[in-house]
C-alpha cells in the first residue's frame, strides 16, 4: 500500500512559484496547492535557480515576467528551457503581453490579474 502511495504522489508533478511581491507568491501558492499540486517558492530568479539545482521534482515553473535581481522572469525561462528542457514554463504579467519571439518553446503566457481557472487549465495541461 505504501508504494502505490509514494508512486500517486511523485506522479504529480512540483511546481515552482517564482514571484517577487510576498502576498501575491502566497496566492499563487494556495491555488496551486489547492488543485492538487506540490509547490516550491522562489522571490527572485537567482532563488529558482538554486532550488532548480537540487530539486529534479520540479516540472512546472510558473514565474513573474516583472522580478527585480540578475535577470527577469523571460531570462529565467530562457535558461530553464536551455537547461532543463523538460520542464514547463508559464510566465505571467501584468504589465503587458511579452513579444511572442521573447517566450521560449512551449512555455505558455498567462497575463494578470490571473484567473484562477486559467492557472489550474495551464497546470492541467502541463501535469
Amino acid at each position: 500500500m505504501a508504494h502505490s502511495l509514494i508512486y500517486t504522489q511523485s506522479a504529480v508533478p512540483t511546481v515552482l512559484v517564482v514571484e517577487d511581491e510576498p502576498l501575491q507568491r502566497m496566492s499563487l501558492m494556495d491555488l496551486v496547492e489547492e488543485a492538487g499540486y506540490p509547490v516550491e517558492e522562489a522571490c527572485d530568479a537567482d532563488q529558482a535557480l538554486a532550488i532548480l539545482e537540487t530539486r529534479p521534482d520540479i516540472r512546472i515553473v510558473l514565474a513573474d515576467v516583472d522580478m527585480p535581481g540578475s535577470m527577469d522572469g523571460l531570462r529565467l525561462a530562457a535558461l530553464v528551457r536551455d537547461r532543463w528542457p523538460p520542464i514547463e514554463i508559464i510566465v505571467t504579467s501584468g504589465r503587458g503581453i511579452p513579444q511572442l519571439k521573447t517566450i521560449p518553446a512551449r512555455a505558455m503566457f498567462l497575463p494578470k490579474p490571473l484567473s484562477e481557472q486559467r492557472v489550474i487549465e495551464a497546470l492541467s495541461q502541463f501535469g
